[in-house]
């Protein structure tokens, strides 16, 4: 299609840019060990089919990616945002005596009509044009919320890193142990190594931490390697996803569209990651500037695909995920064709009950050592959107706006488990905070400020 051309680098790979195969192979097994930790959560708390989820997951991102025309460098999983919404509707009296496929089928309804909500929330973008969306959503609110999102993430981390046991508050020393050398061998390995295992770390860290875990298995015979639930593990080698067909229930599109409008400004944050990022190595390497910001309509276009065509399958809602730009942003590799890899892999490992049991057998710890890093990174991204925008961190307006964005979302997630009651409603933490803070700045005038905006010479290059 002519839109990626192959690049050696030992600095990073932009998003057209596409690594030799072997490269290729092992950035896209990283950001597979990357995505799969959350993906597979969100099936066993809501109780989707696990390798219909992982399999959604990969083709979704594929389709992303077309319709994006390989421009926006993301991968799209499944999402924490719309699990809420997915529990009350599954919960209520008319869903009492169906069977696990038929509620399934229902709330995919709803899922597919929220990716309609998307698209045609991306088409309104890019109608209105971007100065529009940088005055409603400027970096004082993109900035936060990105910040937002990796804090609220902290306690999963540190209660995965400890195995912590909410039942008696318990904590396990050995995985302390095992999180901990994860985590410093990750950073280490991302600080020190040169040329591609620079490039490796997340993956480098967690055969340090799995090494771990298997010697202190070895020596206290403490196992801490998981198992997949027998439903999935007794399917055999090979198992084609279990799918199911939607079912026209429009309360269901009721319960869960609003949350498709209520993720938009989280959208908006990633992109604004993903163009200060890639455009601070596109300016070490000396190339073009990549006007990613610009492209939000065409994120959400592509995220409302990914929703419908995730819900057609059978698979829970999603969204281009935080931990794989995290992950880019640590290791430099922007690369789309990596990210077309990596949605490939995760479809032939959701036919392979042995590649599932595999990756799902990665010990808690493990992958509570990598999220530490991963998370506290998406927090520091969203400081890196405010400088490289030049917020005025001594404006008050934006101090307020700031304020009250971090303490809205962190305060609703850490009291309230992400959900604030208010007047009989349950409230996403996060959109919550997010709507206040664009309502807040619309009060104090910030419609009328100057957005932010840089001249971008390859801004209408379709190539």
């Amino acid at each position: 299609m002519g839109w990626f051309h192959k690049v050696d680098s030992t600095e990073g790979y932009l998003p057209d840019e596409q690594p030799p195969f072997w490269k290729l192979i092992l950035y896209a097994l990283q950001q597979v060990i990357v995505m799969f930790p959350a993906t597979i959560t969100v099936a066993l708390i809501t109780n989707f089919h696990i390798s219909t989820t992982i399999f959604a997951s990969g083709f979704a991102t594929l389709c992303f990616i077309l319709v994006t025309k390989g421009k926006i460098p993301l991968y799209y999983g499944s999402s924490f945002s719309y699990i809420a919404a997915i529990f009350g509707l599954l919960a209520s009296e008319h869903m009492t005596g169906l069977s696990l496929d038929e509620k399934i089928s229902i709330a995919t309804f709803g899922i597919v009509m929220s990716g309609l909500v998307s698209v045609a929330a991306g088409l309104l973008v890019k109608k209105v044009g971007r100065e529009v969306i940088e005055r409603i959503l400027p970096p004082a609110i993109t900035g936060p919320i990105a910040m937002i999102i990796g804090l609220s993430l902290a306690g999963n981390a540190m209660m995965d890193a400890s195995m912590f046991n909410a039942a008696d508050g318990s904590t396990n020393n050995m995985a302390w142990l095992i999180a901990l050398a994860t985590l410093l061998a990750t950073i280490l390995f991302s600080v020190y190594l040169k040329g591609i295992w620079s490039q490796l770390p997340l993956m480098l860290g967690m055969f340090v931490g799995v090494i771990v875990a298997a010697l202190i298995g070895a020596s206290t015979g403490q196992n801490l390697f998981r198992a997949l639930p027998e439903s999935v593990a007794n399917q055999g080698l090979f198992a084609l996803p279990h799918f199911t067909i939607p079912t026209v229930y429009w309360p269901a599109a009721l319960a869960i569209m609003p949350v498709a409008l209520a993720t938009i400004p989280e959208s908006t944050a990633h992109i604004y990651q993903l163009d200060v990022y890639v455009n601070d190595l596109a300016k070490k390497k000396g190339g073009k500037k990549y006007d990613i910001a610009s492209l939000l309509g065409n994120n959400l276009i592509g995220d409302g695909v990914g929703d419908m065509v995730a819900g057609f399958m059978g698979g829970p809602a999603g969204t281009n995920y935080g931990e794989n730009i995290s992950a880019m942003a640590i290791t430099r590799v922007f690369s789309v064709p990596v990210l077309i890899a990596a949605a490939v892999i995760a479809m032939i490992i959701a036919c392979f009950t042995p590649l599932v049991k595999a990756i799902y057998a990665i010990p808690l710890p493990v992958i509570g050592g990598l999220e530490i890093y991963l998370f506290g990174a998406i927090a520091a991204q969203g400081i890196a959107i405010m400088l490289e925008k030049k917020v005025d961190m001594f404006s008050a307006k934006n101090i307020a706006i700031i304020a009250t964005i971090m303490v809205i979302g962190l305060g609703g997630q850490s009291v309230f488990g992400g959900v604030i009651p208010f007047f009989g409603m349950e409230l996403p933490a996060l959109a919550t905070a997010a709507i206040f803070g664009i309502l807040l700045n619309l009060i104090l005038g910030g419609f009328r400020d100057k957005p932010y905006l840089e001249p971008n010479p390859h801004e209408n290059d379709e190539e």
